[in-house]
């Protein structure tokens, strides 16, 4: 008997995996703008903003993987 795949989870982590795409890119641009300007004042409030887009970058590639394969092998 074949299964079918839940399609509403598997378009939850697609669009999971495609903001973590953007964030993929957004975040260590901040970061190397954050440190070619260190004498900015804002240097210390736009670098943790770069790292906190880094990490949720993994995340959300972590939540829409995870997803992503529940739509196919979960019931």
């Amino acid at each position: 008997m074949s299964k079918r795949t839940n399609k509403e989870r598997l378009g939850k982590g697609i669009k999971f995996l495609a903001i973590s795409l953007v964030l993929i890119f957004t975040g260590p641009s901040i970061i190397f703008s954050a440190f070619k300007n260190q004498e900015h004042p804002f240097y210390i409030p736009v670098l943790i903003l770069g790292i906190l887009i880094a990490i949720g970058a993994m995340i959300m590639i972590f939540l829409g993987i995870k997803k992503t394969v529940s739509a196919f092998f979960d019931d």
